[in-house]
């Protein structure tokens, strides 16, 4: 397959992913809602692979030239520029004429070291996690601000050039020996060829002119921006790899946002399920402490933890039939063989002297009966949501091992104590 036709076909791929993010029906609203400007990013990636646009973000210190470049490659004045720390103060972007067919667009970002500056920063970085092209802007060797935020700035895996600007101020030998400089200090970050020297706003030069009467007259004469380099090299990587990089960041962009929904759903679910495996605790907990029939209450426990289960089913987006829960409940008891054992032996002994006494003992037998009705219930809810978590399976350890840790990381004397106190409260009431 042609490189063009390869590259089209990855950034098709990708849009489509992107409007599936985007048309997602199973995302419930309140998640939509907390993530509401990842989906607006989302919506600009996709217009942005429509029109096959290149986002390059252009950081640095203050002052460096960071706005001055970017209107030297635009040939417009469309950043503010000042000498004034804290001239610019939010990401602000404008298309490149001159590369229009291109698609390539410049994005001017705060500096980096602005003092009280924090919240810029942290948006110069969430900047360059939506673009596809990275211009780091010195004026000069690095200093260890510059090198650390070089380091930083490689971690979002974009591709880094560093434009050495003001190079009118120095030599052509001065030059030359801060361009090697910068290339070493930056070889495992930058590529050689992708360290440029511009002048985005030479300094004026004077001129000395003969008027008419043969008198000298100092003048000062503005000197044009020397961005020509930089500018090829970046109208050529639009070019060459323009597509393939705005596919790539787009599709990490969205699967970073895929794997943020995915924990918030899990984490709503959980919430939910937490809430259900709680009702249906103090359900199972007062029934089967008030039920004055002998071993009925035990097989109304077996029925409800059924029922939670089709509950929880519902709850994952796995809906489980009648039968199927009642085959999981069963699995999950024989794992808790020895406790399940402990517990419906209590349930027995007690559902005796609810029959021996006329229901006399009740009181006396709910309380611990019901909590450890309850901390039952709570160990199977908590095995079923594994079951369900991971889509119907007990995963690499089987349900022995899964239920064993779940039995591990609860705290029966906590949940036994919590049990008996609201059991108690409800029977006084």
């Amino acid at each position: 397959m042609p490189r063009a036709a390869a590259t089209d076909e990855r950034g098709g791929a990708v849009a489509a992913s992107l409007r599936g993010l985007l048309d997602d029906p199973s995302i419930p609203s309140g998640v939509r809602d907390a993530m509401a400007a990842d989906f607006r990013r989302i919506e600009s990636m996709l217009d942005r692979l429509e029109r096959d646009e290149l986002h390059v973000a252009v950081f640095g210190r203050v002052s460096a030239g960071k706005s001055a470049l970017g209107n030297a490659l635009l040939g417009r004045e469309a950043f503010t520029v000042g000498v004034l720390h804290g001239t610019t103060t939010e990401a602000d972007a404008a298309r490149l004429d001159e590369a229009a067919n291109a698609g390539l667009v410049l994005i001017d970002t705060p500096g980096i070291n602005e003092l009280g500056g924090e919240a810029r920063e942290k948006l110069a970085f969430e900047v360059a996690e939506v673009s596809d092209l990275i211009v780091f802007v010195a004026d000069g060797d690095l200093t260890r601000d510059e090198r650390d935020a070089l380091r930083t700035l490689a971690t979002t895996r974009r591709p880094l050039l560093v434009a050495l600007n003001k190079v009118d101020r120095y030599s052509d030998d001065e030059r030359d020996g801060l361009l090697e400089r910068l290339r070493q200090h930056t070889a495992t970050l930058v590529r050689r060829e992708d360290v440029i020297a511009v002048a985005a706003q030479p300094s004026s030069r004077s001129v000395v002119e003969l008027d008419a009467s043969g008198h000298e007259r100092l003048s000062s004469e503005r000197r044009p921006p020397d961005v020509t380099a930089l500018k090829s090299r970046l109208l050529a990587i639009a070019e060459r790899e323009g597509k393939t990089l705005s596919a790539i960041n787009a599709g990490l962009f969205a699967g970073r946002l895929t794997d943020q929904i995915s924990e918030r759903v899990a984490a709503t679910r959980r919430e939910v399920a937490s809430g259900v495996i709680r009702q249906y605790c103090v359900a199972k907990a007062v029934a089967v402490a008030l039920n004055p029939v002998p071993v009925a209450d035990l097989l109304l426990a077996g029925g409800l933890d059924a029922a939670m289960v089709v509950q929880l089913g519902r709850v994952y987006g796995l809906p489980l039939t009648r039968s199927e829960s009642g085959k999981l409940v069963a699995t999950i008891s024989v794992q808790l063989a020895a406790l399940m054992g402990a517990v419906w032996g209590m349930q027995l002994v007690a559902s005796a002297l609810k029959g021996l006494s006329g229901g006399v003992s009740v009181v006396v037998t709910a309380a611990a009966q019901g909590a450890l009705g309850w901390y039952a219930t709570v160990l199977i809810g908590r095995a079923a949501e594994h079951y369900l978590i991971a889509g119907k399976s007990w995963g690499e350890h089987g349900a022995k091992r899964a239920v064993a840790d779940i039995v591990a990381g609860l705290d029966r004397d906590s949940i036994l104590r919590e049990a008996r106190e609201e059991i108690l409260r409800r029977l006084h009431r």
